[in-house]
């Protein structure tokens, strides 16, 4: 794919949802980063109905430990993998406390580091707590990026590498928000929509489905 088309494709997921943002609820980084560890193998749906009530007892690290971890379980019990999640968050939460005085870092190296922390969790931190222009590569970024032509990769590290290199510097800081959202309601797994895609004369899929 040639430079002129990211451009252009990159121009219309613009023009169609010119503020892109996470579809987690939270009201501060700290409730963003919970969030979205709690998302690791589930659906952002999922994840908001188990912290409504949850984020509405919890704003601070030391909120969580004083729930506990028994507490934070009944919250995310409905979350898969709850039990190993529970644990490394309120782990985190001693670390944020203990390490950053209740803050969430702004720094990769110092995420990284936090239990239940990866890649693609700091940068989803990093970009929508603060701005950053990372891009978080998920499946349906993954997928996005191989099917379209965008930026081909053999592995999320590769694409991630690739994304950053290729995408236009005025895109960046939203264009992990534009690929999410069109590999969840457009691009989807099974049977893409392309005939409701705005950048299907674009992409270079080669099986398109036009009618």
């Amino acid at each position: 794919m040639n430079r002129s088309k990211r451009q252009e494709i990159f121009t219309r997921l613009r023009d169609a949802n010119p503020e892109p943002t996470t579809e987690l609820q939270f009201s501060n980084p700290f409730q963003l980063l919970i969030a979205v560890i709690l998302s690791a193998q589930s659906t952002d749906v999922g994840v908001n109905k188990a912290t409504r009530s949850l984020f509405k007892k919890v704003k601070t690290p030391r909120a969580m430990l004083k729930l506990g971890e028994a507490g934070l379980k009944e919250h995310i019990k409905t979350i898969g993998l709850f039990n190993t999640k529970a644990s490394n968050i309120i782990k985190t939460c001693t670390r944020l406390v203990e390490q950053h005085d209740s803050v969430v870092p702004e720094d990769r190296a110092a995420l990284e580091a936090l239990p239940g922390v990866g890649r693609k969790t700091a940068n989803v931190v990093l970009n929508t707590a603060f701005g950053q222009p990372t891009i978080a590569v998920d499946t349906h970024i993954f997928r996005v990026s191989n099917r379209t032509g965008i930026a081909p990769g053999k592995n999320v590290n590769e694409v991630e590498q690739r994304l950053l290199r290729l995408v236009p510097d005025e895109f960046k800081l939203d264009a992990h928000h534009w690929l999410i959202l069109h590999g969840r309601y457009t691009c989807i797994a099974r049977k893409p929509r392309c005939q409701s895609c705005t950048i299907s004369d674009l992409c270079e899929y080669r099986h398109k489905q036009m009618d």
